[in-house]
């Protein structure tokens, strides 16, 4: 199969993954997500025509890899609940170091309508594979909506063994190892599907920056790149066999409007997530945090084969970005790791929760309309 994550021709644009969901469709999820029954066919229409809807707009604004926006999950992650056993233990809780030093913004951040409604129940029995359809029928969705869109390069995303681990609480294996090891197993099956489908697979990695200042607060930088370590040896257990440049993996610090003054520096991780098997990495680079760290690859050697998908869009506000802006963020990358190793990419999802709307969703599509601009101005630029 060709890379379809590359262009000779071109900067490329693409996104996180989650996009804003039509209100008939949030109110549905809430009301399965709280346990209130739900006419099963009905939902599964509403999820397919969002997915024509969704990949429609994202044509329309000028993005080359689209996605079916997520709109069959609840989230990037708790959606492994739905779709493996073992996961009906009691809910987890967490630690955000960052906002602890900021209650008051602590509380507008957990009183997000998506995010105080997510479900993380602890594992209490062995994991395996329930549902294998779920993947299979997100993959048929996308297709179809691509065909009709004439959208040729589409990509799907699944979580990751290591967020998995980050979300839900071990209460069976007793050992980190065998926990990943288990979830490894259990989710090959849905990164094959997806692969075997003819999509791009995004792995969401948040565990690899996120679980820094959440999961691993208190450990040493050491002990973290340990533990990053041990979930990329996971991911790449389960990726056994499929070709590298048809997967990438998102990195990501946490898509919360949060200080994030605790997030772990590029720089420090950049060698150990290089040790993953896609050849694509996503990862935010617009928002005030990160927005510096194209700089590192003025020191750090871009590995044969790898691909950044830097973020030019920030995910937490309303701001539309600059075409410029958009434009000089790409060259950044591109005269560093030359242009046809990178591909536009947005900081996170506008959608990561169901029901999570920290950015209008009118907005996200001029700020994707922007983006697709600000690819066009670098490709006279540099190509």
């Amino acid at each position: 199969m060709a890379d379809i994550q590359r262009s000779t021709e071109r900067f490329l644009t693409t996104h996180t993954g989650s996009l804003p969901r039509p209100p008939d469709l949030i109110r549905t999820m809430f009301a399965k997500e709280e346990g209130v029954p739900v006419d099963l066919p009905a939902l599964a229409t509403q999820i397919h025509d969002a997915v024509g809807e969704i990949v429609g707009k994202q044509v329309k604004a000028g993005v080359d890899i689209v996605n079916d926006g997520e709109m069959s999950k609840p989230s990037y992650a708790t959606y492994v609940k739905d779709r493996l056993n073992g996961f009906g233990g009691t809910g987890n809780t967490f630690k955000y170091q960052d906002l602890n030093d900021f209650p008051v913004l602590a509380n507008k951040v957990f009183g997000d309508p998506g995010r105080s409604r997510r479900k993380t129940p602890g594992c209490n029995a062995p994991i395996s594979v329930r549902d294998s359809a779920a993947a299979k029928t997100d993959a048929a969705n996308l297709r179809t909506a691509m065909t009709a869109s004439g959208a040729t390069r589409g990509f799907m995303s699944a979580a990751s063994p290591g967020v998995i681990a980050l979300f839900f609480r071990d209460d069976h294996y007793g050992s980190r190892e065998k926990y990943l090891a288990a979830i490894a197993d259990a989710m090959r099956e849905e990164y094959r599907t997806i692969v075997e489908a003819g999509f791009v697979l995004q792995i969401d990695c948040p565990d690899l920056a996120m679980g820094r200042h959440i999961q691993f607060a208190d450990n040493s930088l050491d002990e973290f790149r340990r533990q990053a370590a041990l979930n990329i040896e996971a991911l790449n257990h389960a990726l056994e066999g499929l070709p590298p440049e048809q997967m990438r993996l998102h990195l990501c610090w946490g898509n919360y409007e949060g200080p994030h003054h605790y997030d772990i520096a590029l720089a420090d991780i950049i060698d150990v997530v290089f040790g993953a098997r896609p050849s694509g990495i996503s990862f935010e680079a617009a928002n005030p945090r990160h927005a510096h760290e194209w700089a590192v690859f003025e020191s750090v050697k871009l590995p044969e084969g790898k691909v950044l998908i830097p973020g030019v869009l920030e995910s937490k506000t309303n701001f539309i970005e600059h075409p410029e802006l958009v434009a000089q963020r790409i060259g950044n990358f591109a005269k560093l790791v030359g242009r046809e190793n990178v591909i536009a990419g947005t900081d996170c999802g506008y959608g990561t929760w169901v029901g999570q709307a920290a950015v209008d969703p009118d907005v996200v599509w001029a700020k994707m309309a922007a983006m697709a601009e600000g690819a066009r101005i670098a490709t006279k630029k540099f190509w």
